[in-house]
């Protein structure tokens, strides 16, 4: 997915449940950065939920998600989720970058991306082989720093905490930082 494309999921989606959004996956990096290297943007699918109204998300699936005549007109899509698909630090709320696009009616679309440190987080909690790839593209890019993931690492879960702090350690190593 590139800039451009992003805006045009968020500006769809926001005509759509007439609220801002939450955008939580990988794609999230193109918040804060527009031009992100290519192997941090191979999804075509935007994560997301209404931020006031999030069980909406099904509306995203629905008009704009998998399968819509939205993907086959443009070959990506949105994905709506749910607020606790992703295991985030605490004070993510706070970190959010906002992104404000021209709607379709010419006023503004608003979402709230996650902030790259938070994101990689969230991917290293999800732990699929994917997810470590990204973490590891975004450490070799220099796009997150290990010692703020680590630190925010504090503000997760006692359950995952420990694990997502190996799974930086891992990351880092095989990203050379």
């Amino acid at each position: 997915m590139k800039r451009a494309e992003f805006e045009h999921v968020i500006r769809a989606a926001v005509a759509i449940v007439h609220d801002e959004l939450i955008v939580v996956g990988s794609q999230a990096i193109l918040a804060r950065y527009p031009d992100a290297p290519s192997d941090l943007l191979v999804s075509d699918e935007l994560d997301m939920y209404p931020r006031t109204h999030p069980e909406r998300a099904i509306d995203l699936d629905a008009l704009i998600g998998a399968g819509s005549q939205f993907e086959e007109t443009f070959g990506y899509r949105a994905h709506g989720v749910a607020p606790e698909t992703s295991t985030l630090p605490e004070g993510w709320e706070q970190r959010l970058v906002r992104v404000e696009v021209e709607s379709i009616d010419g006023g503004m679309a608003v979402a709230w991306a996650l902030e790259p440190h938070d994101l990689v987080l969230a991917k290293l909690a999800a732990g699929r082989q994917q997810d470590y790839d990204f973490a590891v593209g975004a450490l070799r890019a220099n796009l997150v720093e290990r010692l703020e993931l680590v630190r925010r690492c504090e503000g997760l879960g006692i359950a995952i905490r420990n694990d997502v702090r190996r799974r930086v350690e891992g990351v880092t190593v095989r990203a050379g930082s």
